[in-house]
């Protein structure tokens, strides 16, 4: 299993070979074929949602699958799998993380291929229209997926990338980058509620957000929620890198 980690760190120093390498050392060595697959996580409405596509290739063909692709020899893992979320979705900058390693012989029953799963979570309003008609590919509530049959081992994919969020997102606010830069207190208890699959107490959820001062709360309110209107929120990520440099612990 690899470790997980997230891809958009910053890059870190390694050892390069710079002799004159053994020609073909690997010779008796039979071909591997390496992919990435990619959960995608939005959040929409009220609930969580993920990105799925019906599988192009027989014999499961029109089958519900994760979306990815090859690595090519050119490319590191990682890259192979940015490239894959910003070729469907357009989207630069996203969150993800390695989750898992697949390996199993006979995962694919017609190739020895070997995965390497991440998560991605991106805002879900801007990749509507070019998903459905490009490639496609459609959200589906968490609540439907957990229904679904999925090829391959893809569900048991899902399945981790979410107890790896679940727990995650606990600890560190990366809930955020599945909101839109402005957004409401309910918005963002319904987005915790979905991610941990629990209810959450209003009083007291709001109560701790707002004392860990990462909010900044705006003059705009959303209209045709209710008479009063609910006032949007900004989440303040200098705030809290500078609150993170002197010791704070994010925790919900």
């Amino acid at each position: 299993m690899s470790e997980p980690s997230t891809i958009n760190q910053k890059n870190r120093p390694f050892v390069r070979f710079t002799g004159h390498p053994t020609p073909h050392y690997h010779k008796e060595e039979t071909g591997l074929l390496n992919s990435v697959d990619c959960v995608i996580f939005g959040f929409y409405g009220t609930e969580l949602h993920l990105l799925l596509h019906r599988f192009p290739y027989e014999p499961l063909v029109g089958h519900w699958a994760l979306l990815g692709g090859f690595v090519h020899p050119e490319e590191s893992i990682d890259d192979a799998a940015r490239k894959t979320v910003v070729k469907l979705t357009g989207l630069q900058d996203v969150y993800m993380e390695q989750v898992y390693t697949f390996g199993d012989v006979y995962r694919v029953p017609t190739d020895r291929v070997i995965t390497t799963c991440y998560y991605a979570l991106i805002e879900v309003e801007p990749t509507l229209n070019q998903l459905s008609h490009e490639y496609g590919a459609t959200w589906q509530p968490i609540s439907k997926v957990l229904q679904l049959e999925l090829v391959y081992d893809h569900f048991t994919m899902f399945e981790k990338a979410l107890e790896q969020l679940r727990r995650k997102v606990r600890y560190q606010p990366i809930g955020f980058e599945l909101l839109p830069e402005k957004f409401t207190m309910l918005e963002l208890r319904n987005l915790y509620e979905s991610i941990l699959g629990r209810p959450l107490d209003k009083r007291n959820f709001s109560k701790k957000i707002l004392n860990m001062n990462l909010l900044v709360k705006l003059k705009e309110k959303q209209k045709g929620t209710s008479r009063r209107g609910a006032y949007f929120f900004q989440f303040d990520e200098k705030r809290y890198q500078e609150l993170v440099s002197k010791g704070f612990l994010f925790e919900i």
